[in-house]
C-alpha cells in the first residue's frame, strides 16, 4: 500500500492542510504539531511529493544547509563549493534556514531529498536528527562548526589560536583597555573565539575592560558599541569576534571622531572580502576558505565511500595586519 498524506494526517491527528504546512519551513504551523507529523511521517515511511519530485535529480547531489547567509563569509563558501562540487561532477542543492526557523526540519527535508552527502554551515543540528542521519546513512559534514558529538564530522578554522593571534597582537602593540564584542554565545565559533582570546589576554595579565554582544551581525553590533563607545570612552582596542562586526565598529568609532589605528585599534575575524577594501582596510584573523572547502569535500568523499571515516579537521589561520590596528 502506497502511503499518502492522508495516512500521515490521520495517524498525527491533524488535517491534510496541516501535513503539507509541516514539510514546509515556512508553514504556518506549531513546532509540537509539526514534530507529530514528522514522526509519524517516519513511522509510516511516507516521503512528501517534493522529496519525491527531485530524487532522481538529487542523485549526485550534495545538500548545503545554511542559515546565516547575510555573512559574506558564508556567500564565499557557497561560491567556493559550487565551483568545487561542479568540478568534481556533483550538483548542489541549497536548503535555507528561515530566521526563527528549525535546522532539524531542514535537515528532515534534505534526508527526504537523498542526496548522497550534506553540508551544514551556521547552524546547529540536535542530536536526535544527528542520530537519525546516521541511522539513514546519510553522511553530514560542518563546515566552520563543531559540536559536542564525537561521531560528527567537521571542518573548521582553529578559532581557538586564531584568537589568541588577535590578543597577543594587541598586547604587543601596547593596547591595553581592550573591549570584547562576542558573538551569538550558544555557536562554536563564539566559543572558541572567546576561550582564545581570553586565555591569551590572562597571560599577559589582562582581561577585556568591557564585554558587549554583537550577535555577528553589523545592526546588532552597531547599536552595541555605540553605547559601549558612549559608557567607555577610555577604550583603545576592540576585538570582534567576525568582520561584520568590526566593519560596524569601524563606522561607529569613525562617527564618534576617533582616528581608527591610533586612537583605538579594531580586529576582526574572517577576512571577508570587505575587510580589505580601501575604505575599512581591517586588520583581521584570515580563514584560510580555500583550504577549509577543499578539507570539506575531500571529507564528503570519503564520507561516501565509508560512513564510518569521519573526522575532525582543524585548519590554522593567519592574522592579516593593515590599518585598524
Amino acid at each position: 500500500m502506497r502511503v499518502t498524506a492522508r495516512h500521515v494526517a490521520q495517524a498525527a491527528g491533524t488535517s491534510l492542510a496541516a501535513v503539507s504546512r509541516a514539510f514546509s519551513p515556512n508553514g504556518a504551523i506549531s513546532e509540537e504539531k509539526r514534530q507529530r507529523i514528522l514522526q509519524a511521517s517516519k513511522e509510516l515511511g511516507y516521503v512528501s511529493p517534493a522529496g519525491r519530485s527531485i530524487s532522481n535529480l538529487a542523485m549526485g547531489s550534495i545538500s548545503l544547509v545554511a542559515g546565516d547567509l547575510t555573512n559574506p563569509f558564508y556567500v564565499s563558501a557557497l561560491e567556493l563549493l559550487a565551483l568545487g562540487l561542479h568540478e568534481r561532477g556533483k550538483r548542489l542543492i541549497l536548503h535555507t534556514i528561515p530566521p526563527g526557523g528549525s535546522v532539524d526540519l531542514v535537515m528532515q527535508q534534505v534526508l527526504s531529498y537523498r542526496a548522497d552527502a550534506a553540508i551544514v554551515t551556521s547552524a546547529r543540528m540536535s542530536s536526535e536528527i544527528a542520530r537519525t542521519c546516521r541511522r539513514e546513512r546519510m553522511p553530514v559534514v560542518l563546515l566552520n562548526r563543531v559540536q559536542p558529538d564525537a561521531d560528527m564530522a567537521a571542518v573548521t578554522c582553529d578559532n581557538y589560536n586564531g584568537a589568541r593571534l588577535v590578543a597577543a597582537h594587541l598586547a604587543g602593540t601596547g593596547r591595553r583597555r581592550i573591549g570584547h564584542v562576542t558573538g551569538m554565545i550558544d555557536t562554536s565559533t563564539h566559543i572558541e573565539r572567546n576561550r582564545g582570546f581570553l586565555d591569551r589576554l590572562a597571560e599577559e595579565g589582562l582581561a577585556p575592560a568591557a564585554t558587549v554582544c554583537g550577535a555577528f551581525t553589523y545592526n546588532a553590533a552597531h547599536a552595541a558599541i555605540v553605547a559601549l563607545l558612549r559608557d567607555r570612552p577610555d577604550l583603545d582596542a576592540l576585538f570582534c569576534e567576525n568582520d561584520v562586526m568590526a566593519l560596524a565598529a569601524v563606522d561607529v568609532a569613525r562617527a564618534s571622531g576617533r582616528r581608527v589605528g591610533e586612537d583605538i585599534a579594531i580586529l576582526g575575524f574572517d577576512d571577508i572580502a570587505q575587510a580589505g577594501w580601501e575604505s575599512y582596510r581591517l586588520t583581521t584573523l584570515r580563514q584560510p576558505i580555500r583550504r577549509m572547502v577543499t578539507a570539506t569535500l575531500d571529507l564528503v568523499d570519503r564520507l561516501i565511500a565509508d560512513p564510518e571515516q569521519g573526522a575532525i579537521r582543524v585548519i590554522p589561520g593567519h592574522l592579516v595586519i593593515r590599518a585598524t590596528g
